[in-house]
This record gives structure tokens, sequence and C-alpha cells, in this order.
């Protein structure tokens, strides 16, 4: 096939790549047209990755301000191994950004989040979808060219290293395409199954996707850049990964009620304190045990007609499928084929311990309504009998959303190799890891907008300086 040839080429179609693309395409306006491509393996329609079918959730007070507390709760969640300077940078950048998104059609709202109360947060209307969208129809009305079911394979190199372009499939046919700039932004390796073997450990290939962009983050671009020289970053252990109902179709279907009631295993056995914390303290923690520690990787959250007293209780249930109900608790365990005789034992055990006033239950806050701690394992929140027909179980599996380890840049967005930047490579967004232990709450989206930008920006200044 014959090359093509672009100034700037950025591989990915979610939210970094779209940003980086636009931002790269604005800041040639006033010096010459430069020409930029981004490269999606998806079909069009199907394009987009993980951010097509996020929420997104945004950690900030309005679009045009974030708490005075972000930067310490950065570092804060990752025990101080997060690097301040690329969190202080999202910081001071984040309202700009926002903006920016305003003046392209994206509108914010502020959300409520499932049920639990905690840092504020803000969302564009109709979720990542329409970042996606809007992006997408701004960079096509700039002259960005989007070449769909082109899936990258190498970078193409000069004999000083220097990155001069890369090769893509399509239609099982490779063709060259040469750029000045690569901006690689196609996200980590949640959908490689032996990339997850291998970090992950035994299980690590059988994690369920949360999203249909979810098996498509290859980690190709990850490997292509270690093979250019790239130093590696962030936490190589670490994913996001949350609760979901394996009985559902639709994209990331969360059931995020289980510390309101038990969770058992598939012997009928409680594992986990369910009420260790609001779910987005919990749910990585509580999803990873669920798929690595429990057996058959499947357990069940069990709850009763309590949960009918928590006002707007759906909007932290995702699935698209009702949860088996019954009236007592061996027909419940019938259903969900766990043993009826251990499911009652659990239950009771549990509710012989629930001592305290349930007067004081408040599901938006960690009420401290502890059971008995002679009970093994104890709850530390929310812990109320459950003696009130009908009973309620969902299953839970643990679905993967994005991996913590990537490649390293400076905070323009350069890709570093062992003797500094490797020209003519970038990279923005979950290919470049930066998280540790715990993915902040509600950044993940934040920070490959600020630094698709970011790197969309360097780009031109280094491929046309006159240009920026």
């Amino acid at each position: 096939m014959k090359s093509l040839s672009f100034d700037i080429v950025i591989v990915g179609h979610g939210a970094a790549g779209l940003t980086a693309a636009q931002a790269a395409a604005e800041a040639t306006a006033l010096g010459r047209r430069l020409s930029i491509a981004v490269i999606e393996r998806a079909a069009k329609g199907k394009h987009g990755g993980n951010t097509r079918f996020t929420p997104c959730y945004m950690r900030m007070e309005t679009p045009g301000r974030l708490s005075p507390e972000f930067l310490s709760e950065m570092i804060s969640v990752s025990g101080g191994r997060n690097d301040v300077a690329y969190f202080d940078r999202l910081a001071r950048e984040a309202p700009d950004t926002m903006g920016w998104l305003q003046a392209h059609g994206i509108e914010f709202h502020t959300p409520d989040y499932y049920l639990s109360v905690g840092p504020a947060r803000i969302q564009p209307i109709g979720g990542g979808e329409s970042i996606v969208r809007e992006l997408t129809r701004a960079a096509e009305t700039a002259g960005v060219h989007f070449l769909y079911e082109h899936e990258a394979q190498t970078l193409i190199r000069a004999a000083d290293g220097t990155i001069m372009g890369l090769v893509a499939r399509q239609s099982g046919r490779d063709q060259d395409i040469l750029a000045d700039a690569v901006i690689l932004a196609c996200g980590g390796f949640q959908g490689n199954s032996g990339m997850l073997e291998e970090h992950f450990g035994l299980g690590g290939s059988s994690l369920v996707p949360i999203s249909p962009g979810t098996r498509l983050n290859t980690g190709a671009g990850i490997r292509m850049a270690l093979e250019t020289g790239a130093s590696r970053s962030g936490d190589w252990q670490g994913m996001h990964i949350e609760p979901i109902d394996p009985r559902a179709c639709n994209p990331a279907p969360v059931v995020l009620v289980y510390p309101y009631g038990i969770v058992v295993d598939q012997t009928g056995e409680r594992f986990c304190d369910e009420g260790a914390g609001l779910v987005h303290e919990t749910w990585e923690q509580f999803a990873r045990s669920i798929h690595f520690d429990t057996p058959g990787r499947q357990v069940y959250a069990i709850l009763d007609s309590r949960l009918n007293e928590i006002k707007d209780f759906g909007r932290a249930i995702r699935s698209e499928v009702p949860p088996y109900e019954a009236q007592t608790l061996v027909q419940l365990a019938q259903l969900i084929q766990v043993p009826p005789d251990e499911l009652e034992r659990t239950v009771l055990a549990y509710n012989a311990a629930c001592v305290g006033d349930p007067k004081r239950f408040n599901a938006s806050v960690k009420d401290g309504l502890a059971s008995d701690p002679a009970l093994v394992p104890a709850k530390s929140n929310w812990a109320r009998a459950l003696d009130r027909p009908p009973f309620y179980a969902w299953p839970l599996v643990g679905a993967i959303a994005y991996t913590f380890g990537g490649i390293a840049t400076d905070l323009d967005g350069r890709v570093l190799g062992a003797v500094g930047a490797i020209p003519g490579l970038y990279a923005a967004g979950e290919i470049t890891g930066h998280f540790h232990g715990t993915a902040p709450n509600a950044v993940s989206v934040l920070r490959a907008l600020v630094y698709g930008r970011a790197a969309g920006r360097c780009a031109v200044r280094d491929v046309d300086p006159d240009s920026a």
C-alpha cells in the first residue's frame, strides 16, 4: 500500500487523543496549516475507547474551580508515590481546559454521585460520549483526518532514534504512515490477556472488561514505545476495577449497594467488611478480591426490603437486569445456587451482631453503625439486620476498567527514554501511567483531557516552532 504522510499523527480516539488532535489543530491556526490525522483501530461508530462508555465524573467543584485539597488528596491516595508536579499542573490547567471544552459545545452539570457523599464532582451532560461526539465534530471541522480500522503496529525510527511515523494495519495489510510527530493516546493494557497475566498473575487473563471500549486497549502503544527505548511509569500491578453484574449486557453495569447489606461467596460465607468505606474508597480492593481471592470469582450482594428505604438507591445500580428476589433466604439461596443452610446461618449470625441503633443509618456517609466486633469479619458502617423480606441478591464479578502501568513522559507529553525525550514521540492519558496503589476518584478522564491538550500543543511547537 502507498504510504501516507502527515505532520502529526495521534493514535487513539478517546479523550486524550481527541483533545490532542483538536489542540494541535488550533495551535496551527495562525501559522502554516499542519496536516493532522487520528489513527483508530475501531470501526467508525464503535470508536472512542473507554471514554465513550464512561459516566465521566471529574473531581472539580465547578468547571472553573477545584477543591483546595485536590493536590494533597492526589498524593495521599497513593501513599506519597504520585508525582507532585504532574498533579500540580493538572490542578492548574483543569479549569482552563473545562472552559475550552465548554467553548466546543460540551456542557457540564453537578451530578449525584451514586449514593455516597465525597469530593465534589462535575460531569459533562451525556457523559463521555458527549466528549467523543463534540471533539470529533470540532476536529473534523478543523481539518483533522480520521483513519478508522487502522491498527498501529510499530513505530518507524530514523538512524538517530527520531520517530518518523508508524506502521498501521488495515484489512490485513500494513501501511507506512509517516509523520514528524506521533502522539500515543491508545490507553493501557486492560484488553491484553497476556499482559494482564504477566503483571497480575494467575487469573489476570480472565479479567472481564467493564465496557466494549475497554477490550480495545491492548497495550499496543505501550509495547511500541518500550520497543523504542521508552522508560516505564506508574504502578504495573495497579488497575481500576469495579464490581459489576455479569448477567447484564449494558456497558459498566456496576452494582454499588453492597455496603448496605452483606456479600457472600459461592459457599454462602461472608469474606470482607462490606462497610469499610464509601464505594469509591472500597470498590477497587473489593472487586479485586472477588476476582483473585474468592471461589468461582463470583459473589452475591444480599439485601432486604430496607434497601427501598434508601432515597434514590437506583443511582447506585447501573445493571439493566433486576436482582434475584425471594420471600425467604432458603428460596433466595436456591435461586443463586448457594447452600441454603450456609446462607441462613451467615445471615442469622450477621443479624445477631447488628447491635447498634438502626436509626443512625445514613447511606451517604460513613455512619459508624458497626457490628459487634465479635463478628468475623466485622462490619464498620451500615450494619443493619437483614430480616425484612423480600430478600434480594445481585451476582457480582470484578471488571477491569484500566491499568496503571505505562510509559514515562515529561509534563508536556514528550515520551522519556534513558537519556531524555525521544524525539518525535509523545503520549497522554492512561498509556502514561502516573497512578499508584489506588486510582484517585474521578480523575482519569480529567487528566486525559488536560495532558492530551498539552501533548497536542507541544507537538506543534516541536514540529513547527513558528506555528504555535
